[in-house]
């Protein structure tokens, strides 16, 4: 990889930045601190800034030369509700809270490329860097545009990045179509008929129910869904009982599911809706289904997926990019950008996953762990892959018409 003079002597400057993030986690619709500091760096960069853009988001612009031309860069600042296990010097310092998903990198990577476009940036059009908050379970992308994002914010194409454990560190991931899937949620809430638990033939036993009720759910992806199509069905969650010799009259089924097809995710459901209330029938109890739609799958479009895999290419070398990388059953509210405006959500590499055998370059925990930490390694690759794609995209003030 080429990193240029400018980009490599901001390092010291990310690496800070980075820590500072880390060690300051907020939770989702908690990042005032953090949107303030964003807001502040970039100001101090020269950046036009607007804040408090559907909750805490902040987003800066530069413009430059005489195209009408607009592209948006997107980072996420919220951290998770995890207890960090980590015991070096940039930690959290704030108990219960955690950046495991490294959008204290994804913020640092863009602030930096905010900087240098700001100081190095030769490019014809506009620019946007948006800060979003609350992505983790908060749909920040959605209040964000619901907050006119786009129509303040004028632009042609959208793109983000995430760090991604198991690719090597610097490497890259992207595909032309679906990368991430959607995330669902459910609830089942089963009234029965509580009893003591010496007498079970008087009582409508709801723990009976939600177990029959989660072991037939496991028969829909294996036997109604097309083995073509992925899908996740996973019961994560079964409440009920206080004590070891009551029939509890109250039991509840929690989980998730995950697709990419909004046709499967309608099956998915109706065949669980069915199942449960078939099943619920036939015990004689009563139960109420709750589904809830969080974020659709993200789906990545073809033209701006290609752009972004050149300047990929061009930033680290064909032999560390997969244009076809495997999809993830993890999900990503940047779906919702991508339902409004063309654009490409890709993945870089943050390090070979840490095993007990692992003795590689750096290995990295998987996102989410309470050990994970964003590797500072590839800050300087995040940098360049932005400012790289904005000029690509834009082309130079110099030379108009490249990227057109």
């Amino acid at each position: 990889m080429i990193v240029s003079p400018p980009i490599e002597a901001l390092k010291p400057e990310l690496v800070r930045i980075r820590h500072q993030l880390h060690a300051h986690p907020e939770l989702r619709f908690e990042e005032e601190q953090t949107a303030a500091f964003v807001a502040s760096y970039l100001q101090e960069s020269g950046i036009e800034v607007v804040r408090g853009i559907g909750g805490h988001g902040v987003v800066g612009t530069i413009k430059r030369g005489d195209s009408g031309r607009a592209i948006a860069l997107r980072a996420d600042m919220d951290a998770l509700p995890l207890q960090e296990l980590n015991g070096f010097s940039h930690a959290s310092q704030h108990a219960g809270k955690m950046h495991a998903c490294g959008h204290d990198g994804h913020t640092t990577m863009l602030l930096g490329a905010a900087r240098h476009l700001a100081a190095h940036g030769d490019f014809n059009g506009t620019v946007h860097f948006i800060f979003q908050p609350a992505e983790e379970g908060g749909a920040g992308a959605k209040k964000m545009l619901d907050d006119g994002l786009f129509e303040r914010f004028p632009c042609d194409a959208i793109f983000g990045l995430h760090n991604w454990p198991g690719l090597p560190a610097g490497n890259f991931g992207v595909r032309p179509d679906a990368i991430m899937a959607s995330s669902n949620t459910f609830e089942v809430e089963i009234h029965g008929n509580g009893s003591h638990a010496a007498q079970p033939h008087r009582s409508v036993d709801p723990v009976m129910v939600a177990v029959q009720i989660a072991q037939a759910w496991q028969s829909i992806v294996s036997r109604n869904v097309d083995p073509n199509a992925a899908a996740v069905l996973s019961v994560t969650q079964i409440h009920a009982g206080t004590a070891v010799n009551v029939i509890p009259e109250t039991a509840v089924l929690r989980g998730t599911v995950r697709t990419f097809d909004t046709a499967v995710l309608d099956l998915i459901e109706q065949r669980m809706r069915s199942i449960a209330d078939g099943i619920g029938g036939a015990f004689g109890a009563e139960l109420r289904f709750d589904f809830h739609r969080m974020y659709p799958a993200v789906v990545n479009h073809p033209g701006e997926a290609s752009v972004a895999g050149a300047v990929m290419r061009a930033v680290s070398g064909s032999e560390c990019v997969d244009e076809n990388v495997p999809r993830s059953m993890a999900s990503e509210d940047f779906s919702f950008f991508l339902q409004r405006k063309p654009g490409c959500y890709a993945f870089l590499g943050n390090g070979r996953l840490r095993t007990s055998q692992a003795a590689s370059d750096r290995p990295s925990y998987q996102l989410h762990s309470p050990l994970y930490d964003f590797n500072d390694d590839i800050l300087v690759t995040g940098v360049t892959y932005w400012v790289e794609l904005v000029r690509t995209w834009l082309g130079s003030h110099r030379n108009r018409g490249c990227g057109s």
